[in-house]
């Protein structure tokens, strides 16, 4: 696979995801990932991505589960 913005070579690796939203930060590490060999751009492939957006959607549910207990 090659990189959509400068066509160089993607790599597998592990990578370092983070998201910083207005109610939390999440850190997460060890992501498989695909990573430029030229420009250092990342790439998830849809398997990671969904399970991310899982974690993300379960994260904001269990937030404003605690907001409402208050």
């Amino acid at each position: 696979m090659n990189c959509l913005y400068c066509s160089g070579e993607m790599e597998r690796q592990e990578a370092t995801y983070t998201v910083d939203r207005k109610d939390y930060h999440l850190f997460l590490e060890r992501i498989p990932t695909l990573v430029c060999t030229k420009c250092g751009e990342r790439a998830y492939e849809e398997k990671e991505v969904n399970a991310i957006q899982d974690m993300i959607a379960n994260l904001e549910e269990g937030i404003t589960r605690v907001r409402e207990v208050v």
